[in-house]
């Protein structure tokens, strides 16, 4: 694992620092050269659909998943548009997290994306263009578990590209507010990618449920373990929601939905602990809106759609804190880091 170096004069060196993971630059005219077994980029091998609301503005959207070119990235396009217009995915396009994050180009935006982006973390695809025809992605039923299941229907490919990653050489954090209303999030340095949250909602239902989880990418699995997990909400916020234009499209379908005592879903929870696995999924979504994937652990107090994004910026504020590599021997990447998600 490093950065790209350039060529050292000797073959016996390369091969030692392939076999390393380092990617060595093209060698001089008539140096032997090897071959190692590449970390690639991903994307998905045909085009899929899907038809839905949105949880906030109630409207019906059909969004199109389309494959993309190595280091693409992921391109929302607003196809609803009199001229189409392309949003790339990364920081600072982030407009606006209320309840939802919000990515803005020009006067062309895109309503809650993180559950569509923890899909795409949580599978490992790096490339995708996502056709949408309303400003707003579709709820769905409230995980990510149907875009997961779309990701994987259409296939997941590798790419003739290294995967990139973002990897923390030291902490970043940022905090908010003070004693009962302090919140933070924090990434620090590992080698592979894990997720620690605890929340803090004082609600009897919410309470009943575990209250912090840790998920690690080398232990765990995304589909199983974290995508399933649904937004949530309380019958005493919907009015004040609506009449600020939120939570047009919510219901018992598509979100956990409790009043002051218990959860109203009539099948209950998917997990024991989902309230506070959707927020890792959340997490998981909001952090890959960084544009590529991150080695760090991430740990988080009662953290959001804004905080996280907070963080984002803060550590794009200080390049001293990261660093870019990819694996050119995927055999030292963290363990189940080279692993195609299989198919449903």
């Amino acid at each position: 694992m490093a950065l790209r170096r350039q060529c050292l004069p000797h073959a016996g060196l390369a091969l030692h620092l392939c076999l390393r993971g380092i990617h060595l630059k093209p060698p001089h005219v008539g140096l032997k050269t090897y071959n190692c077994v590449v970390l690639q980029q991903r994307t998905i091998q045909s085009i899929t659909r899907a038809v839905g609301v949105g949880l906030h503005s109630g409207q019906r959207v059909e969004i199109t998943l389309r494959p993309a070119q190595p280091d693409t990235g992921i391109v929302f396009r607003r196809v609803d548009l009199p001229q189409p217009v392309d949003i790339p995915v990364n920081a600072t396009s982030v407009t606006d997290t209320r309840l939802a994050s919000t990515l803005s180009q020009g006067g062309a935006k895109v309503h809650t994306v993180e559950h569509l982006m923890s899909a795409c973390a949580g599978l490992a695809v790096d490339n995708l263009y996502v056709d949408i025809t309303a400003e707003e992605v579709p709820i769905l039923d409230g995980s990510a578990a149907s875009f997961v299941f779309l990701l994987q229907s259409a296939g997941i490919v590798t790419q003739n590209a290294p995967r990139k990653f973002v990897r923390l050489t030291q902490p970043v954090e940022v905090r908010e507010g003070t004693g009962v209303h302090e919140k933070w999030a924090r990434l620090e340095p590992y080698h592979g990618y894990k997720l620690s949250f605890e929340i803090d909602f004082h609600h009897p239902a919410v309470d009943a449920t575990g209250q912090r989880v840790v998920f690690d990418m080398s232990e765990h699995t995304y589909a199983r373990d974290i995508a399933r997990a649904r937004t949530f909400g309380f019958t005493k916020d919907v009015e004040m929601m609506r009449a600020n234009g939120l939570a047009l499209g919510g219901g018992l379908d598509n979100a956990i939905v409790m009043d002051d005592y218990k959860v109203l879903n009539a099948g209950g929870l998917r997990y024991d602990d989902e309230f506070v696995k959707h927020k890792i999924l959340d997490a998981m979504g909001d952090l890959y809106i960084l544009g590529k994937p991150l080695l760090a652990s991430y740990s988080a107090f009662r953290s959001g759609h804004g905080l996280n994004n907070k963080l984002l910026r803060a550590l794009i504020d200080q390049p001293q804190c990261w660093e870019e590599v990819s694996f050119e021997n995927e055999k030292l990447a963290p363990k189940g880091f080279a692993k195609l998600a299989p198919a449903w």
